[in-house]
Order: structure tokens, then C-alpha cells, then sequence
């Protein structure tokens, strides 16, 4: 579509609107989307439901959003509580928040400060994850995979015995990539060309090529070079 021709769609207080082709979309309050919906920018700042898929060169969203949809996107900045029914395709995903996501990610970076559950597998370049909740995720394959507890607080301490899902921990069946850095992580395999397993780590098993090395606070069954 001609980018003279496109409309931009601004919703605020409450209101609701139909999907389609939009040069930028701004929701302010709570708003919800019929349909697919296309945009050169969408930004979010309160409460939205999308009844379709989203895709658009730029995603801001602050607030609660629930996609009904896959969510193609260059760029994808999330605050808050984001649920997706379907798969996320990102060049860069950061999230601050909770994060439920029924399908596949995939992206060239992917940066968590927060929690998130994902049914599929999260595969990315670049993964970068300061555990501030609970992540669970099906398997995780990557160059470069960082996983790190963050710094516990008074707060966060209280926030797990109350809420479960702010225990800091990652449970996954597999972790796949060539650098390797584990933290708080439950896995059934680590394969990997570096690794360091670092502490409250508990791994079933190990395969690595070049170089291994297992905090003494982690538990590894088995080693295995290859």
C-alpha cells in the first residue's frame, strides 16, 4: 500500500477498532484490535487484546498486552504482562516483565530482565537472561547464551514465598550453542563448545568439545567431552 494512503490508528480512554494495513498505531488506555494488524509502529501504553497477528517494523508496549496471533517484528520492547498464542519472529526482543508465549521465538537477540514461560523453543543469536523470575521454556539453542540470577532482595526474597513465579530459576529439557554461561538453571543437556556451569545449576548432562568448568555449588551427573 502507498505510505501517503495508510492511516494512523489512536485509540484512547476505551475504544476498539477494526484490523488492517496502519502507517502507526497508539493505544492509550484500553483498546482492542480486531484482526490482523500491520503497522510501521505500534505503541502501547495501558491495556490492549489483539484478535489476530501483529507485524510491524517497531513494538513498544507498556502495560498488558494479549495476542491472539504470531508477532513479526524488527524490534520488540515489552513492560509488563504479554501473552501470545502463537510464535514470535523478532530481529531484537527485550523484555521487562512476564512473557507467556503458547508457540516458537525466534530472534537475532534476545534479552530478558524478568519471567517468561514458552511453549516451543527459543532460539536466538544472542541470548541474554537476568533471572527475576521463573523461565521455563521447551529448549534453548544459541551462539552466545548467558543465563545469570540477579541480585536478591528483601522484596524478592518475599515476592517468591508469596508468588511462586518470582522464584529466579530456568527449566528447560535442552540448552544448546557455542558459549555458555548458566546460572539458576534445571536441564536435562548442556551440549556446547564452552560452558561454565555456574551456581544452583542442576544438569543431568554435559557434552562439551573444548573447555568445561562446574561451580561447586551446581550439580552436573554427567560429563561427557566429545
Amino acid at each position: 500500500m502507498d505510505e501517503s494512503k495508510r492511516r494512523d490508528l489512536n485509540l484512547s480512554g476505551f475504544g476498539s477498532a477494526a484490523g488492517g494495513d496502519y502507517r502507526s498505531v497508539k493505544i492509550d488506555g484500553i483498546g482492542k484490535v480486531e484482526g490482523d494488524l500491520i503497522s510501521e509502529s505500534f505503541q502501547l501504553n495501558g491495556v490492549a487484546t489483539i484478535r489476530g497477528a501483529i507485524r510491524s517494523r517497531q513494538l513498544r508496549v507498556k502495560g498488558k498486552m494479549s495476542v491472539e496471533g504470531d508477532v513479526y517484528s524488527p524490534n520488540f520492547q515489552m513492560e509488563g504482562d504479554i501473552k501470545v498464542h502463537g510464535r514470535m519472529a523478532c530481529d531484537e526482543i527485550q523484555l521487562e516483565g512476564l512473557l507467556q508465549l503458547h508457540g516458537d521465538c525466534e530472534a537475532e537477540q534476545f534479552v530478558s530482565r524478568g519471567g517468561f514461560t514458552m511453549d516451543g523453543m527459543l532460539n536466538a543469536e544472542r541470548i541474554d537472561i537476568l533471572l527475576y523470575g521463573r523461565c521455563q521454556v521447551k529448549e534453548i539453542g544459541g551462539e552466545s547464551i548467558l543465563v545469570k540470577r540477579s541480585e536478591r532482595s528483601l522484596w524478592s526474597k518475599l515476592f517468591q514465598w508469596l508468588i511462586p513465579v518470582f522464584d529466579p530459576r530456568l527449566a528447560t529439557g535442552a540448552i544448546e550453542g557455542d558459549n555458555i554461561h548458566l546460572e539458576g538453571t534445571i536441564a536435562q543437556v548442556v551440549r556446547g563448545n564452552r560452558i561454565s556451569i555456574g551456581p544452583g545449576c542442576i544438569i543431568e548432562r554435559v557434552e562439551y568439545r573444548t573447555e568445561l568448568a562446574v561451580h561447586p555449588d551446581a550439580k552436573v551427573n554427567q560429563r561427557i567431552q566429545g
